[in-house]
């Protein structure tokens, strides 16, 4: 049977959008937690996600590895797999890498649009790459099985970390800037060295990365699905939809300005729509997602493909990412095209 896992979303949640995961029959989500949070703040942001983990365990549970999505289809839930946006999260502690990994988390961006300790963000001038202790943190999350996440980052920082992970890296919420030239969206470049590592890309409905934005259609959406499958092939593709779900405009705040800056940051809105733009009207919710099945199915891709690209291939990077693994050891986990 197969599953279906969203590669990020950042909800409101509540007990309503719990339900709509199990009406939808969402099996996994990467949830993000933190954006520009310290680490005590991360961690009061886990306090609220275990009590909900208390309060609707017939609904949602923490995951942790990959059998974790297995067990959430075979029970009727949802496993949530954390992420952070940002490396606020660690300050500039490494040691904090493992630490949160043991909490719960599964994936961190190098850098959330800015310049970090770590890396470039996809708004600075200049990308300089990698910095000396992205290096070092990428090491580290390679070796405690927490997830190189570049979606907010440079083009330099993105293939820096894809050569020098020794461990396929994601991109979690992006679309191809050859079909969206949005700032955050990827060149074929990044995506062939991408998927050529091992690595995995979600595409995103986020309509400030659509073609058209909340006017995308449907058919255009999953005609560039199958488009990018002869760039990056069958197995490194799924699902991102950085659906942010019933947030208020507030929050985009925090999200594009933290506490770096004083002044109104747009990120890739407009002054004249500083908020969240509408949603398309194929998918507003979890339980939307037999839109994007249907609509690849009608673009021409066989049950298999279809099967891969809404779960099937984050299942197999789950199996492969959530481990420990020894320091300096290069593995390859190239599929075979």
């Amino acid at each position: 049977m197969s599953v279906l896992i969203d590669g990020l979303q950042y909800a409101n949640w509540s007990e309503q959008i719990f339900r709509q995961l199990k009406e939808g029959g969402v099996d996994a989500v990467h949830a993000t937690i933190t954006y520009h949070e310290t680490f005590r703040e991360t961690v009061l942001n886990i306090e609220q996600w275990n009590r909900w983990f208390e309060a609707y365990p017939d609904l949602i549970f923490q995951g942790s590895t990959a059998a974790d999505v297995k067990l959430a289809q075979e029970t009727g839930r949802t496993a949530i797999f954390f992420g952070s946006q940002n490396p606020s999260c660690m300050e500039d502690d490494i040691g904090l890498v493992e630490v949160l990994h043991k909490l719960g988390l599964r994936f961190m961006q190098l850098t959330y649009n800015n310049q970090s300790l770590l890396a470039t963000g996809c708004y600075e001038a200049e990308d300089s790459g990698l910095t000396r202790m992205g290096r070092e943190v990428v090491a580290e999350m390679n070796r405690v099985g927490l997830v190189v996440d570049m979606s907010h980052s440079g083009e330099r920082s993105t293939l820096e970390a894809i050569e020098h992970s020794a461990r396929p890296i994601a991109i979690t919420h992006a679309n191809p800037a050859s079909w969206h030239p949005a700032l955050r969206n990827k060149s074929d470049t990044v995506l062939r060295a991408l998927a050529e590592t091992g690595g995995m890309l979600g595409f995103s409905i986020y309509p400030h990365h659509l073609k058209g934005g909340g006017d995308c259609a449907l058919e255009d959406f999953c005609s560039m699905i199958a488009r990018m499958i002869d760039v990056m092939g069958p197995d490194h593709i799924g699902i991102g939809t950085d659906l942010c779900q019933e947030q208020p405009d507030s929050v985009v705040d925090w999200m594009r300005m933290g506490r770096w800056t004083k002044r109104m940051d747009y990120g890739e809105g407009s002054a004249a729509a500083p908020g969240f733009p509408p949603m398309p009207s194929w998918f507003s919710d979890n339980r939307d997602f037999g839109n994007i099945s249907s609509g690849l199915r009608a673009v021409g891709l066989s049950d298999d493909e279809v099967g891969r690209v809404m779960g099937g291939n984050w299942l197999r990077f789950f199996e492969e990412s959530f481990g420990a693994q020894a320091a300096g050891t290069k593995v390859d986990t190239r599929v075979a095209q």
